[in-house]
This record gives structure tokens, sequence and C-alpha cells, in this order.
């Protein structure tokens, strides 16, 4: 288990090095800094339809890069993928109790005095046509506005940062091993992306996107854990493939 750990933590604190540095340069969100289209179009990976497909596309190269290598078996990615998608729910529940606002939504508070407290009351269809009103005549781009209308949920954590990162931990862990230096490369590079985009489009502060590494960090470990438990014997445990 201390070996999992270490590998994990590893990889964890890769994945904090992009936030990180956003905060020792210290910046701060501008909406007029944004128009960056091919980022919002690699962030649709994660977002609905398209997780699932990418989900999908990652369950079958990870069973193509381990077959054969590991005592593969349904339970393992039925435990991988019950830690991605456990995330969410309980990424929803933190947001429910944190009640932290969005950056995006901080802004058109102080800029049009939009009371925040009577916003979030509203459901999340009123809350879209409120924001859609307010950024209207705005100098911004149309799947910017998009964006922010289909997203007026809580920020604490980053979700879409608990499901990539997830991903990239695991991959890190059962990938690297075995010399699949590209797909893990791949995987990160896709991960800052999405983490980058989370900050850039106002959608999160770079607290939301900390708690979200922890999460990803409990929540691959709690998988990991449990497939050397249940789905590897004693003669062919993962780690003594490696």
């Amino acid at each position: 288990m201390f070996k999992i750990l270490c590998n994990t933590t590893i990889a964890m604190l890769l994945l904090l090095i992009l936030p990180i540095t956003f905060w020792l340069l210290g910046w701060h969100w501008s909406p007029y800094k944004t128009d960056i289209k091919l980022i919002f179009l690699i962030m649709q990976t994660v977002n609905n339809p398209w997780v699932i497909f990418t989900n999908t596309v990652l369950n079958i190269w990870i069973f193509k890069c381990l077959h054969c290598k590991i005592k593969m078996t349904l339970g393992f990615f039925l435990i991988l993928n019950i830690a991605i998608f456990v995330g969410q729910p309980i990424k929803d529940f933190i947001k429910y109790k944190t009640q932290e606002t969005r950056p995006y939504v901080t802004w058109l508070e102080h800029k049009y005095r939009l009371n925040i407290n009577k916003f979030y009351q509203f459901t999340p269809k009123k809350r879209g046509k409120i924001i859609a009103n307010l950024i209207y005549n705005q100098n911004l781009p149309y799947w910017l506005k998009k964006h922010w209308i289909e997203e007026t949920d809580f920020s604490f954590p980053s979700g879409h940062t608990v499901f990539t990162n997830i991903w990239a931990i695991l991959i890190v862990y059962f990938l690297w091993p075995y010399r699949y230096y590209k797909t893990v490369i791949t995987i990160f590079f896709w991960s800052f992306i999405i983490t980058a985009s989370r900050l850039l489009f106002g959608m999160h502060w770079i607290q939301d996107i900390i708690a979200a590494n922890i999460l990803a960090w409990i929540l691959a470990n709690i998988a990991i854990i449990s497939i050397h438990y249940f789905f590897t014997d004693k003669n062919h445990k993962i780690s003594d493939n490696r």
C-alpha cells in the first residue's frame, strides 16, 4: 500500500504544478482574455454528452494496454469506473455544502450588482436566463456565453478536474511501468488543458482545482487498492508484473 500511495502522490503533485504556477504568478481571471476556442473545444471532451465517449475510449485503451499483462476481469473495470463516476456526486455534495460562487458569477455580481443569495435560490433554468440577460451585450465569444448559461451551479471543487485527474493518476499507475510513456504524457497534457480551461473561462478558482486534485487522488487510491485486493491473486499481483 505504501508503494501505491507513493506512486499516486507523485502523480498528484505533478498535476498540481499548473494550479500552483497560476497561484505563484499571482494570476487573476479576466473575462476579456478568454477567447481561446481551441482550449474550449478540447474541454468539450469532459462535457456532456462527449464525456461518455471520452470515458469509453479511455477504458478501451487501458484494457488494450494491460491485456495479457495482468489478470483482467470485469471487476477491474467495474471498480475503476465506480471510482470515476462516484467522484461526481461527491463533488456535487461538496458544492452544495460550500456554496462557493464561480468567478464569472462574482464578476457579474460586481458589474451588475447581481444578488448572489437570491440568484442561487432560482432553478438552473432560471439562473441561465438571468445570466443570458446580463451578458447579452458583452463583447464575449458566443460559445463562452453559452457555456456560462449552461453552468450556473456552485464552484468548489471542479468536477471536470476530478474526472480528468482520476484518469491521469490511474493511467500513470497502471501504464507507466509498462513504458506507455506517450499515453501517460498525452493524458497529462489533456488534463492540464482541462484544468487551464476551467481557470481561463471563469468557471473555477485555483483552490477549486487543488481540492479536485486531492479528491481525485483519494478516489484513485481507493480504486487501485481495491483492484489489488479483489482481482489479483498472490502470484499475480499487479505490482509484481512491473
